[in-house]
């Protein structure tokens, strides 16, 4: 067909474009290199922002019921005192707790949604290259050498997308200089300073950086539990290696854990290697244009704006760009004019969260000898801004006014 949608990737942005758009009225089909949807692993954090629209797809309720539901991260010092803590959802306020939830149950939610749908779904379709656009199609390729016509081609891609080189063909991720180091432990495993201990916490060191302690499962039965280091970047190959030392990330775990108290070094203890990650912090430049000049290929999510995961937002912005993007696209919208809004107003959010994660990393990583504490990361955190805005309303406030 050559009056739809082509989506490039079946990942989360992916596929919450192919319901929006379906929402909308407009076709679309979704194109996947892979087999089947990866599973790259771990636990998520979903903020009200994007839990609200997950609720207007209808998938927050079973989502709900296989996450753990929680309001507050606190940060403690070494000796156990509260010193801060980061809201993460408020029922009351937003009306929505923030959620821990596994990766792959939320592509499997929105895979099943995607199918009820009765949405195209094409695996083992690897793209390759834009042929050619024009003002009202574009052409593009599959490594196979298959060619495809349709009215837009939006890569939904990730962080090395390769939708994005047709833009950008010289671009590359940029490597922060920071990895975070994960794993997933049982709870019977955690030995608590007190009955009433709160979780998720962030117990700071100022010359050994941060440990982690979060609770997944719908039960909390399971903490993911981190650090984040500073180290060079790897090659592909590099990182691959050090993603299969399950040994060694653990050893790393398990260093100066008794500077951070019992509850570390019980959780510890015993690291089942199985639910080891590393994630090395890319992200992209800003870009002049998240669209060609013909607007016939878009860019969203990681695509066009990889963020580290400091703040837990990657996933939630990610959904807030698509959604906001189909609702233009409704109609026929979809001008230069509406595509320029809609970046622009998804870049300065965006700007605003880099400064959230700067502050949180201050927190979490071991102070520099000579750096200086910023002002900023002195600050409480207020996130009326991040979690009380509403995507829809602000599409259409924009739609009426224009």
């Amino acid at each position: 067909m050559t009056n739809e949608v082509s989506i490039i990737g079946a990942g989360i942005a992916g596929f919450t474009l192919a319901l929006s758009l379906h929402t909308q009225g407009i076709p679309c089909a979704v194109y996947e290199a892979r087999a089947e949807p990866q599973n790259i692993g771990g636990a998520v954090m979903l903020s009200p922002n994007s839990l609200r629209l997950f609720d207007d797809m209808g998938i927050y309720e079973d989502l709900k019921r296989l996450g753990y539901s929680f309001d507050t991260l606190y940060f403690r010092d070494l000796a156990g005192d509260l010193k801060e803590t980061y809201p993460f959802g408020s029922v009351e306020k937003y009306g929505y707790s923030g959620l821990r939830v596994y990766r792959y149950q939320l592509i499997h939610l929105l895979l099943k949604k995607v199918n009820a749908a009765e949405i195209s779904i094409y695996f083992n379709h690897k793209f390759s290259h834009v042929v050619s656009e024009t003002a009202e199609t574009v052409t593009w390729q599959l490594i196979d050498g298959t060619e495809k016509t349709s009215s837009l081609l939006t890569g939904a891609d990730g962080i090395h997308s390769r939708v994005r080189k047709f833009m950008y063909p010289t671009l590359s991720p940029k490597f922060t200089g920071l990895a975070g180091i994960t794993a997933a432990v049982p709870t019977a495993n955690l030995k608590l300073p007190t009955p009433d201990y709160k979780m998720p916490v962030t117990i700071m060191s100022p010359s050994h950086g941060a440990f982690v302690i979060a609770p997944q499962k719908p039960d909390g039965s399971e903490v993911l539990i981190g650090k984040q280091k500073r180290m060079p970047e790897l090659s592909r190959e590099g990182w691959e290696q050090l993603y299969t030392d399950k040994a060694s990330t653990a050893a790393f775990l398990r260093e100066d854990a008794e500077l951070f108290g019992n509850i570390a070094v019980s959780v510890t203890s015993d690291i089942p290697h199985d639910g080891i990650n590393i994630w090395p912090f890319y992200v992209i430049p800003e870009l002049d244009s998240w669209y060609s000049g013909k607007r016939r290929v878009l860019l969203v999510g990681d695509a066009a704006h990889a963020i580290p995961p400091s703040s837990g937002q990657g996933i939630s912005q990610a959904v807030e760009d698509v959604v906001m993007l189909s609702m233009l696209l409704r109609k026929g919208r979809g001008d230069e004019r509406d595509l320029k809004w809609w970046q622009d107003f998804r870049q300065a959010r965006l700007q605003q969260i880099l400064l959230l994660n700067a502050r949180v990393d201050q927190r979490r990583l071991p102070k520099i000898p000579g750096d200086t504490e910023g002002e900023d990361a002195k600050q409480g955190f207020d996130l009326d801004w991040l979690y009380g805005m509403d995507a829809v309303k602000e599409v259409e406030k924009y739609v009426a006014g224009s």
